[in-house]
């Protein structure tokens, strides 16, 4: 099912030009991904988009304390975090995400867990070795062509007294924001008319089992050319990799990432994953996300948004926040 990037954006423009539905899945890298024709009349890979699913079963009962985490230390994350703000001292960013990966346990199986969670996106991609529960859109394409983006940027427990204006008045969060928007704005430039910020700085309230997340995020929208469908896979093609899990200016940033996370690839980890129902097409970044090793052993990816302004401490907390099922 796996084969390389450039033959799947293929696939998903002959099946976009024959008004064909189908699933997709692409990496981080760029270099492989998978395609699903006709994905609701199939089990082996399960998905939700939005209303949108091919998921049959039960949900599981999940116990009380699901995960066990191992997140490495705070000093080894600011190493990686002293990367990237030397990067920036330097110029090669404004803004750069951040992520790491957490060894968990858990007595659940991918399976278990993505019948056992609730998230507006999920999948579970047995051959990828991995499930993912996002709250973030990537794009959304309507009938009449519309495309538009919601980026998450911003993220604050109601652990603290309150949370929600403490965000918004908060200038390293503030700043954070802007440059996603002003990054995906233009990215929509790039294959779409008519681009705006249609809602700026909205809340997204997440449960969980310890507390509740809110999340900032922003709408922006733009019209594509008539016959969009043939075109489905080179416009996906050309946003990638998502704004809101890179940073900017792009490329210089992306080798900034790169320096700081290792040599460990992100994988199928901050991809992105989407329906095509024959008319619209809906799709999803791949955060909130576990990986199971060759030998079964679980990893957890997560991670936030970085600029001059942050302070590794808060950082170190956010990623750590981020680890978590939210349970159905």
């Amino acid at each position: 099912m796996i084969e390389q990037y450039h033959r799947i954006i293929s696939q998903m423009d002959q099946a976009g030009k024959e008004r064909r539905p189908f699933l997709f899945v692409l990496d981080y890298e760029k270099s492989q991904g998978a395609i699903v024709l006709d994905p609701l009349d199939q089990q082996e890979v399960l998905f939700k988009m939005g209303a949108i699913s091919n998921i049959q079963e039960r949900a599981s009962v999940v116990p009380q304390t699901p995960l066990e985490i191992h997140p490495e230390s705070q000093e080894r994350y600011a190493r990686r975090f002293d990367v990237i703000q030397k990067g920036m001292a330097s110029g090669a960013s404004v803004l750069a995400n951040l992520t790491v990966c957490t060894p968990i346990d858990t007595p659940l199986s991918l399976k278990e867990i993505l019948l056992g969670t609730k998230a507006k996106y999920q999948i579970l991609f047995p051959e990828g070795q991995f499930v993912c529960f996002s709250p973030e859109r990537f794009v959304a394409i309507s009938r009449e062509g519309i495309i538009s983006t919601d980026p998450m940027k911003g993220t604050i427990t109601d652990e603290e007294p309150g949370a929600p204006e403490v965000i918004l008045n908060n200038y390293k969060e503030t700043s954070e924001h802007c440059a996603v928007v002003d990054l995906l704005r233009s990215d929509l430039s790039r294959v779409a008319d008519r681009v705006e910020v249609s809602r700026f700085r909205y809340f997204t309230e997440i449960a969980t089992p310890d507390h509740t997340i809110y999340q900032v995020s922003s709408e922006i929208k733009g019209a594509l050319a008539q016959g969009w469908q043939g075109r489905i896979g080179t416009i996906i093609d050309q946003l990638l990799p998502a704004g809101s899990i890179l940073g900017a200016p792009r490329e210089s940033t992306r080798r900034l990432i790169a320096e700081a996370e290792g040599k460990d690839t992100r994988g199928f980890y901050c991809g992105v994953f989407g329906y095509f129902d024959g008319e619209k097409m809906d799709s999803s970044v791949l955060i909130r996300f576990i990986r199971e090793d060759e030998t079964g052993r679980k990893y957890y990816h997560s991670g936030g948004g970085v600029t001059v302004n942050s302070t590794m401490e808060q950082e170190y907390r956010e990623v750590i926040n981020k680890i978590y099922l939210p349970l159905q």
